[in-house]
């Protein structure tokens, strides 16, 4: 995972632990002050937040116990592999296109951030500038050429 990956997930565990936890304890303990915990749907509610928060908060941490955060400057090789900047064709409808190819947990399209995991990214893989790459996605077959990589 690039530094800024890590650095934004480290952001989110922080925000999650520091400030949404405890905004869902506090939440849980005025609900719980007003009686009859049976049938008070907002004390219920909290601690569905509070669950899901920890669903979460253990999701990222574990992430973050595995992740690696890869320097650039020590990657070699040519073609496309993981942090590669890679600008495309579509062949089919002659649209260009860039995306940074990234881990699956920073992946985000509006950013131009592709998952190395998804169809287009793994048959980009190793692939050199001028390769012409034919995609099986749900919607059909995509026909790309690889413009540049770095």
């Amino acid at each position: 995972m690039s530094q800024e990956g890590y650095d934004k997930l480290v952001a989110e565990l922080r925000q999650l632990e520091n400030v949404e936890l405890p905004k869902v304890k506090d939440a849980i303990a005025e609900a719980r002050d007003k009686g009859d915990l049976s049938e008070n749907f907002e004390y219920h509610a909290a601690k569905r937040e509070q669950a899901r928060l920890l669903s979460r908060i253990r999701f990222k941490q574990k992430v973050l116990e595995f992740a690696r955060v890869i320097d650039t400057s020590r990657l070699s090789g040519e073609g496309v592999r993981l942090l590669s900047k890679v600008e495309i064709t579509n062949l089919g409808n002659n649209t260009r296109m860039t995306y940074l190819i990234v881990s699956p947990h920073e992946s985000d399209l509006r950013e131009g951030k592709l998952s190395i995991k998804s169809p287009i990214a793994q048959a980009l893989l190793n692939k050199k500038a001028g390769d012409v790459v034919e995609v099986r996605v749900p919607a059909g077959t995509l026909r790309l050429r690889i413009e540049s990589c770095d």
